[in-house]
């Protein structure tokens, strides 16, 4: 999904103008980008959370010639989902595991079952 495809979701279910749609997802995001880079937590519930770590330097490899590099200190950006959405996404899952496994079930007794019929006429 891109922010164009977000910004056309808030249009159709919202009922904005696409513009007004439009500045309200950037002004969402920029929100989000200057909290995450005042070093803040973003805890969006029921989504989950977005936490800024500072990562010290550190010996590192280059893993094509094996020469020990210095690695600069960083700040990298983490995300935890919630509880609520890691469940959504393992009962969509489950679900799809679920369709799976019935399409190959009628796909398997079409099959078995057009061939068990024949003998018996």
């Amino acid at each position: 999904m891109t922010k164009a495809d977000i910004i056309e979701s808030v249009y159709e279910k919202v009922g904005f103008s696409k513009k007004e749609a439009a500045e309200i997802v950037e002004m969402v995001f920029d929100t989000i980008k200057e909290t995450l880079e005042r070093g803040e937590k973003i805890k969006i519930s029921g989504f989950g959370n977005f936490i800024v770590r500072d990562k010290k330097s550190r010996v590192g490899r280059n893993p094509q010639t094996g020469e020990e590099i210095e690695i600069s200190a960083r700040r990298v950006l983490t995300f935890r989902p919630s509880q609520v959405l890691k469940n959504a996404l393992n009962a969509s899952a489950e679900a799809a595991e679920a369709a799976q496994q019935a399409a190959a079930a009628a796909a398997a007794t079409s099959a078995g079952g057009g061939s068990g019929t024949t003998g018996q006429g």
